[in-house]
């Protein structure tokens, strides 16, 4: 009886390590690291980062947004700064040539990011949407 259970706890141990390595091997959905003026491809969404500017806690990042009409496909954006997640700032609150939302036809826009607060030079634009993921570094060094 000792003998089958020391043989039941060896092959769920086996069975469990296979399943790791098979789950830590699994790169269905890579995240690639994207610079400013690169392109990708979120689920039915083509997003370029055009270029970026903060100034006074606020950065702007310019994008060429397309292919879906969505009212709240930017939600799916978020802004990486000193290890949180920043939500872009409402259309209301970040002002004249803010996306509102998104459309089939091409359209360039900012997306509008709270950043007095943060610390450090870390700025990564992610944008997650169906089961892609893309990142932007949107400072360089």
């Amino acid at each position: 009886m000792l003998l089958l259970a020391v043989v039941c706890g060896l092959v769920i141990l086996v069975a469990g390590s296979l399943q790791l390595l098979r789950v830590i091997g699994d790169t269905d959905t890579p995240v690639d690291d994207l610079a400013v003026g690169d392109s990708a491809r979120a689920g039915d969404l083509d997003v370029t980062v055009l270029d970026t500017d903060e100034t006074d806690g606020l950065l702007r990042v310019n994008l060429r947004l397309e292919g879906v009409d969505d009212p709240a496909g930017l939600d799916g954006f978020r802004l990486i700064v000193s290890g949180e997640l920043l939500a872009p700032l409402t259309a209301e609150q970040a002002g004249e040539g803010a996306c509102t939302s998104l459309t089939v036809a091409a359209q360039t826009c900012d997306l509008v990011f709270g950043t007095a607060e943060a610390t450090g030079d870390v700025r990564v634009l992610l944008v997650r949407r169906g089961e892609d993921q893309h990142r932007w570094n949107l400072r360089e060094g």
